[in-house]
């Protein structure tokens, strides 16, 4: 018994492994949450005189602290937006709750940055400058051939 595969056959599997490879792209829900996510009510509980440490049983550990001209502390959220899963990420959000003390470690200002108020700042960076030339495997590769001949 021979089975004859026809040209309609071949087409329904290749949609099918089509269908398949694109699914996990449809259910993708490209809003993506990063850093410190602040509540609203929280925010609202630091006041004026708070002492550092009530702050930080209220806000917890900051993302990133500054000590030039005073001491402050900084909570960092972004949201990003990507439609559909492989394509390039879009920050659509950006949030900086600043808590600013005086000397006595006591609030002294508080700020609620967003976007709008500055440059996005890149939490992501998947590489390092360095000094120099560039150098590929290729090169390295002659390079160490020539060095043992």
């Amino acid at each position: 018994m021979k089975f004859k595969v026809g040209t309609r056959s071949v087409g329904l599997a290749l949609a099918a492994a089509l269908a398949v490879s694109l699914g996990g792209c449809l259910g993708y829900d490209g809003d993506v949450y990063r850093g410190y996510v602040i509540n609203e009510n929280t925010m609202n509980q630091v006041k004026m005189g708070n002492s550092a440490e009530q702050t930080l049983v209220l806000l917890g550990t900051p993302s990133t602290t500054s000590t030039i001209g005073g001491d402050a502390w900084y909570y960092i959220s972004q949201k990003v937006e990507r439609p559909v899963a492989f394509m390039q990420q879009k920050v659509t959000d950006q949030r900086i709750f600043a808590v600013y003390f005086d000397k006595n470690k006591r609030v002294q200002r508080i700020a609620n940055y967003g976007l709008e108020d500055g440059q996005i700042i890149d939490f992501n960076s998947r590489t390092t400058p360095t000094a120099g030339a560039e150098s590929s495997f290729l090169r390295n590769m002659m390079q160490n051939l020539l060095r043992f001949s």
